[in-house]
């Protein structure tokens, strides 16, 4: 069975759900998957601006300790 065709025999099947959480899982795998494909690595330049900003948070006060991280997801 070609690609195409099995395409159209999912979305037949599909379209016969009445699920609500099963169409749900089938949108959070699509939306997984579609983000692992866009995943683009970040270049040396961008990486290297990143470390400076964040040099910078720490110098200027701006972070929070993970104590307090801790605290606001408990």
């Amino acid at each position: 069975m070609d690609l195409q065709t099995r395409k159209l025999e999912f979305i037949q099947e599909f379209l016969k759900l009445q699920s609500e959480e099963v169409i749900s899982q089938f949108e959070s795998l699509m939306k997984k998957k579609n983000s692992k494909d866009s995943f683009k690595p970040m270049s040396m330049e961008e990486f290297n601006t990143g470390i400076d900003k964040s040099e910078d948070d720490f110098k200027n006060g701006r972070y929070k300790t993970s104590t307090e991280l801790l605290a606001k997801y408990k």
